[in-house]
């Protein structure tokens, strides 16, 4: 018989999240993160999913990865010891970046130290022009001296990034091919026309730097992680998610390992997407909330918003600016320090404040049992009868109730004079009003009507916590989908082997040179093409082609989709007509008479969506009984009262309860508010509608 199961794991900063589906039967665990060696948790997972299901590591058909390992090295700068070399005059612009302040008004302003400090930026005499004449010819001579100071600095990666790189590569191909000469076979070599080959040097040298610096520990994770396998006899093509949406292969991932920043987030979005299709929703929330952040990503027919630049390792977490910049395909979504591990503290304005860091999985919260002293949000829910310690993590982690309310009382209850289950009240009331912040702003700067919106919810917190966000931000109905606790390696199961290439390339609309421009997209669509081919068979593969355009002289673009044939002189004009009413939808007006112009260029290559199946009103059926009673505060009532616990696949499509009450399941439960009631839909689906 032939293998057909499909594998996920997704590593978070807490918990390690492993899926299994064999057709219509799926089996999902999570165990802690092993940060000191994330392989050891994922294959733990692994094994614990295959005893439940009785599957065989060869019964696997293909197994799909997503992980926080590149994104938490950026952070915390644990990535390696990076050299930088560039064009003789330039070596400054990764510290001098955009040149402004991202904060005018705080004269004490920090901003993130560059990844490679001043000492480990080498620069070499050449330059080429925009249009690739040489102006000052290489100096080959001076590389063998360079990669001998590199070597004596301790620099086990190196990114090189020239002026105008981005459409001539020539000077970066040649000093590459000198460097692995002079070099240690164990030093990594980047460049910029590979890594990130579009306009605007500060953002391509802060992305080619990024990827240097994570790309000897995320191979070398990736390279572990296959051996494991094998080792166990799980030898299925391994793919990775990336950051926007599609999953590439190991070997692009080893090379391009920033693209894989945002992979868990991704893969909720996905999630959501699939939902919204088969709820047919136009107007999606999508809130999922984990042991470390809470991600909120908003989704328009179907479609999750995108972008093409991120914000790594902010000084400021919630500012713009802050942060060091890359230029990736990625979901756009708002990621705040609001997960279970999010730690509660009294500043010195004696007010609550909860993360944004968190207490991760070692030592995690309090109740735990590994050491922790600062109580978590974990903890509150705990504390408030929201979680049930028998079933926490499928009944894997022993919960200490008593610990985490001793925690709360002394470092909440006592500075503030809170007692009882106040403390742990004020703690989930601030970390719900920081959700609800961060969507309000995240809406409103898009200009979406967030009350318009229904909320996907899902991670082993976001149920937990759905109803009162709703309330506050004044959404009327959430979704919480089967395997809630761990939707975003769901997700990775739905997503496409995907891979897009970006190049800039300014081209005139009004003087549209369609052979360069054919050119240019043939020879893109190839390679992408040849990322995806080894998973795509004879599969004709889905293509998908943006330009990035605007008037002449600004400095931000629009994306405007491009025909899939082979473009004419009179395709200008289309593309500027399209760009001015997407100008127009956007900032209300059209510049007359103004020229346009295309920037950038991007090709996806993808497998083609699977159609979704479309949930139907299912027919009414009898509630079930409660498996037992719990005492739990409900914030809309201000109180704590007894409620009845239901466990989840009691409830069959068509039943019904009305809140407050708990929908219990092995990885989360679902609060049930006192202002909503819950139902089952034809497809599994908890809807939780708010009381008229």
């Amino acid at each position: 018989m032939a293998r057909q199961a499909r594998l996920a794991a997704d590593i978070g900063g807490t918990f390690t999240d492993i899926v299994l589906e064999d057709g219509a039967r799926r089996w999902s665990g999570k165990v802690l993160t092993t940060t000191h060696a994330p392989e050891l948790g994922v294959i733990e997972g692994i094994g614990v999913v295959l005893a439940e299901s009785g599957l065989r590591p060869e019964d696997i058909a293909v197994f799909i990865h997503g992980t926080t390992l590149a994104t938490n090295a950026l952070i915390e700068r644990k990535g390696a010891r990076t050299a930088f070399i560039t064009t003789a005059g330039f070596r400054d612009i990764i510290e001098q970046g955009y040149e402004k302040r991202f904060d005018h008004y705080d004269l004490m302003i920090d901003r993130p130290a560059p990844l490679v400090p001043r000492r480990l930026r080498f620069e070499l005499s050449e330059r080429l022009s925009a249009d690739g004449d040489i102006l000052t010819p290489l100096d080959e001579r001076a590389v063998e001296p360079l990669a001998l100071n590199i070597v004596a600095s301790g620099a086990t990666a190196v990114a090189v990034g020239f002026l105008h790189a981005y459409a001539h590569d020539r000077h970066e191909t040649r000093v590459r091919e000198l460097l692995l000469r002079h070099l240690p076979k164990d030093v990594t070599v980047c460049i910029s026309s590979e890594v990130a080959p579009e306009i605007r040097e500060y953002e391509r040298f802060s992305t080619t730097i990024a990827n240097a610096y994570v790309r000897p520990l995320m191979a070398s994770y990736l390279y572990r992680l296959r051996d494991r396998l094998k080792a166990m006899k799980l030898t299925a093509p391994l793919f990775l998610m990336m950051s926007g949406g599609g999953l590439t292969t190991l070997e692009t991932a080893a090379r391009f390992p920033i693209r894989l920043v945002e992979s868990g987030p991704a893969g909720g979005a996905i999630l959501a997407s699939q939902i919204a299709a088969e709820c047919a929703l136009a107007h999606v929330l999508s809130f999922d909330m984990g042991g470390t952040t809470a991600k909120i990503c908003l989704l328009n027919d179907g479609e999750p918003e995108r972008a093409r630049k991120f914000e790594i390792a902010r000084a400021y977490r919630d500012m713009k600016g802050s942060g060091i910049p890359v230029r990736i395909p990625v979901i756009e979504m708002v990621e705040i320090g609001a997960g279970g591990g999010s730690i509660a503290r009294v500043d010195k304005l004696r007010r609550i404040t909860v993360g944004p860091d968190s207490a991760g999985s070692m030592p995690g919260p309090v109740c735990y049992g590994r050491g922790g002293v600062e109580p978590a949000v974990t903890d509150a829910n705990l504390a408030l009868g929201k979680i049930d310690p028998a079933y926490f993590a499928g009944g894997k982690i022993a919960l200490d109730e008593a610990a985490a309310r001793a925690a709360l009382r002394k470092t909440i209850g006592e500075p503030l004079g809170l007692r009882d289950f106040w403390p742990a009240a004020g703690v989930t009331e601030i970390v719900e009003e920081n959700m609800a912040n961060a969507a309000r702003v995240h809406a409103i700067e898009r200009g979406h009507d967030i009350a318009a919106c229904t909320m996907i919810a899902f991670g082993g917190g976001a149920p937990l916590h759905a109803c009162r966000l709703a309330e506050k931000i004044g959404v009327s109905t959430i979704i919480v989908p089967r395997g809630a606790g761990v939707g975003s390696a769901i997700g990775f199961l739905r997503a496409p082997v995907a891979y897009e290439i970006t190049r800039s390339a300014v081209v005139a609309l009004e003087r549209f040179d369609a052979t360069r421009v054919n050119t240019l997209l043939a020879a893109m669509t190839a390679d992408a093409r040849a990322v995806v081919a080894p998973a795509l068979g004879r599969v004709k593969p889905r293509i998908q082609i943006i330009a990035d355009c605007r008037y002449t002289g600004q400095g931000h673009e629009i994306r405007v989709s491009v025909p899939l044939r082979k473009l004419a002189a009179a395709d200008g004009a289309r593309l500027k007509a399209e760009f001015e009413r997407l100008y127009e939808q956007v900032y209300g007006l059209r510049i007359p008479n103004q020229e346009a112009e295309a920037i950038t260029w991007s090709v996806t290559v993808s497998a083609p969506a699977s159609k979704p199946k479309r949930a139907a009103r299912a027919a009414r059926q009898a509630a079930p009984r409660p498996r037992s009673r719990r005492l739990v505060y409900d914030p809309a009532l201000g109180r704590r009262l007894e409620v009845p616990v239901y466990w989840r696949f009691d409830m069959k499509p068509g039943s019904a309860i009305k809140g407050p009450a708990i929908i219990a399941e092995d990885e989360t439960s679902t609060i049930v508010g006192a202002n909503f009631r819950a139902s089952v839909n034809s497809l599994g689906y908890i809807v939780l509608e708010r009381k008229s």
